[in-house]
């Protein structure tokens, strides 16, 4: 019996010191199937620029410019950088669907030209999706340009428009795969009209996704009407909401400056991590906002929020 309860004693000393060696700021969670996933729940990670009022990049702040609230809390900074060579995780989406159909091949010859401009061999990544009736992906994430080219071109138009089921997809399934999300710079590159007619996800159920995984959407407008439609408002909104930008190109000159410009961006970011204070593992969206102290002539541009895992 005394043999029995040593044995016990020491197996519980085990487990107390296995626990005691998690990292604090990760969470175990086991399935069914035993396998283990760690999540992480109390780093919020913020890619965002700044600009002057002119558009002008503004890149040699330093931590102390600037402050970070989550509704009426401040939070206090972990790690702080400018970045500018993070890998890249990109998604291009572009529209197939008849409503595009006089504009397509040059679509399809501006995203060669930005993915040869921007891939890095060996350190990013793209993918490629084609949405019509249905979202189909046409080229895996890769870093392969010649790849990446060829799909493009592959490409044809026809059928309806499944916009949401790309975004969805695209983040869900590719862009979201690579960890931890702080190591990589996430973001879609949508060129479409902006409207849906086939998704099976809504455009909130896809902007939720993008925001879960720290995909910022980059969207160019082919709608060259000069007026605003609906569909303009979606992409404005999917862009807003994630920290990103719209253009609206009139010209095939305007469409290569705007991939330029998305290019540039990129490049010119900084990085900021946090624990949120007070930490709610609740699984709701928590509104974030980034200040500059006392500078009120620059525009600080990011998401504005974040899902917080539910536990």
């Amino acid at each position: 019996m005394k043999r029995s309860l040593l044995l016990l004693a020491l197996a519980s000393a085990l487990v107390a010191q296995n626990a005691s060696k998690v990292e604090s700021d990760k969470s175990i969670l086991t399935t069914p199937q035993q396998e283990t996933i760690r999540l992480d729940v109390t780093r919020v990670n913020l890619l965002f620029t700044v600009s002057d009022k002119r558009g002008r990049f503004v890149t040699d702040l330093d931590k102390e410019a600037f402050e970070i609230w989550e509704g009426k809390n401040k939070q206090t900074m972990i790690e702080f950088a400018r970045e500018s060579d993070l890998p890249l995780r990109l998604g291009i989406l572009i529209d197939t669907s008849n409503s595009i159909r006089d504009r397509f091949r040059f679509q399809q010859e501006a995203a060669i030209e930005f993915i040869r401009s921007v891939i890095r061999p060996n350190v990013d990544k793209a993918t490629i999706f084609g949405f019509d009736t249905s979202a189909e992906m046409v080229a895996d994430l890769t870093g392969d340009v010649r790849e990446l080219e060829n799909a493009v071109r592959k490409l044809r138009p026809g059928g309806g428009t499944s916009f949401y089921d790309a975004v969805f997809f695209a983040c869900r399934d590719k862009l979201a795969m690579d960890q931890p999300k702080h190591k990589f710079r996430r973001a879609l590159i949508v060129l479409s009209d902006g409207d849906d007619n086939q998704s099976r996800y809504s455009r909130d159920q896809a902007l939720e996704m993008a925001q879960k995984s720290d995909v910022v959407i980059y969207s160019i407008s082919t709608n060259i009407s000069r007026i605003q439609t609906d569909g303009d408002k979606v992409l404005k909104y999917f862009a807003q909401e994630t920290g990103g930008m719209t253009f609206f190109p009139f010209k095939v000159e305007d469409l290569a400056q705007n991939f330029e410009n998305i290019a540039n961006e990129m490049r010119h970011q900084y990085n900021i991590i946090y624990r949120p204070e007070p930490l709610k593992a609740d699984g709701l969206y928590h509104e974030v906002k980034i200040s500059i102290r006392g500078r009120k002539d620059m525009v600080v541009r990011s998401r504005k929020g974040y899902y917080a895992p539910k536990l």
